[in-house]
């Protein structure tokens, strides 16, 4: 996974950083999709590691700048824009956007196995590792799950935008999946939506509030993650290539364990804890939708058939892209 050698313009790489920034955007705000899958699908996943690379060693080269910028100004114009509807239909619509998450993050499984191929002892030990860890980490979350609000502290925020960051830029991997399991991807999205609405009015002190409460320890977070993780990935890849790989693959299949689709928030009984205070009858009304805690239901026959069919969609839209990727046909020879 060496960065092309063709030479290609700077306008060539400008529209396709734009493109696949605002991709990468729409990737980490959706549980299931992988920042760095939409990279690799438009061919500059390669060139971004190295920028990133680049960068942070001090080496400002034309190329690295160009590309690391477009990428990065695209992706946080589609999350500060999208943040906000994207949230409304994981809190209106939670099985039916689940469904369509479950197919995203396996439609990535295949862009990964072209990269493993042919697999290894390394690579089947590595999957193992990365399956089970993240399935652990999909059930505990799951078990301390409490309306997906799980301690939005300061140092649970850094955390998540630190593991969020990381696996945005790993192909297969959802930086949004990990903010989820984390019980931080609802309260972060609403903070980034606060937060636009808050500049869009021209309330300074509450976007203010926001920002430093908020999107600052999460800020925090994704560029240590990014530096970190990149030229991590970098030097992994170089040394240990098939364990890495199998890895990832684990990572992105023990990821389903935690959409469980046909589960829904439910607003808290009067006289229960909620986010550590009791509730009453006079709370209860301010509890946000988005802090319910959720409980799994048993589906009707339409919505077993609706997730199924959604479930397809989502994997054959996540293949479609991987299909961009002009590099895709050297790589699997």
């Amino acid at each position: 996974m060496q960065p092309t050698s063709t030479p290609v313009s700077l306008p060539s790489l400008i529209l396709r950083g734009l493109i696949g920034g605002v991709l990468m955007g729409l990737a980490n705000l959706v549980p299931g999709i992988s920042g760095g899958t939409m990279l690799l699908a438009l061919g500059i996943y390669p060139l971004f590691i190295a920028a990133i690379a680049d960068v942070t060693t001090l080496k400002f080269k034309p190329v690295s700048v160009t590309v690391l910028g477009s990428v990065v100004v695209a992706a946080a114009a589609a999350i500060l824009l999208l943040a906000g509807p994207v949230k409304e239909l994981v809190v209106e619509h939670r099985w039916i956007m689940y469904s369509l998450f479950i197919g995203l993050t396996l439609g990535g499984v295949p862009v990964v196995w072209r990269l493993a191929r042919p697999a290894v002892a390394a690579t089947w030990i590595g999957m193992a590792g990365g399956f089970v860890g993240m399935a652990l980490l999909a059930v505990s979350q799951q078990a301390g799950a409490d309306g997906g609000a799980a301690g939005s502290g300061v140092l649970m925020l850094f955390i998540a935008g630190l593991a969020g960051a990381g696996a945005m830029i790993l192909p297969g991997v959802s930086g949004g999946y990990v903010l989820l399991v984390l019980g931080q991807y609802v309260p972060i999205l609403g903070a980034v939506d606060r937060f636009k609405n808050a500049l869009g009015a021209q309330d300074l002190a509450a976007a203010f509030d926001v920002g430093l409460k908020v999107l600052t320890p999460v800020g925090l977070g994704v560029v240590i993650g990014i530096v970190a993780i990149s030229n991590l990935l970098k030097f992994l890849l170089q040394r240990y290539e098939k364990a890495t790989l199998g890895v990832l693959l684990g990572l992105l299949i023990g990821a389903v364990v935690g959409l469980w689709p046909f589960q829904q928030g439910v607003a808290p009984e009067i006289g229960s804890l909620h986010k550590g205070q009791e509730v009453t009858a006079l709370t209860l009304p301010e509890i946000d939708k988005e802090d319910y805690p959720t409980r799994v239901f048993t589906p009707t026959p339409v919505q077993v058939g609706g997730a199924l069919g959604l479930i397809l969609a989502g994997f054959v839209l996540t293949s479609l892209l991987a299909r961009l990727d002009p590099d895709r046909k050297r790589r699997t020879a």
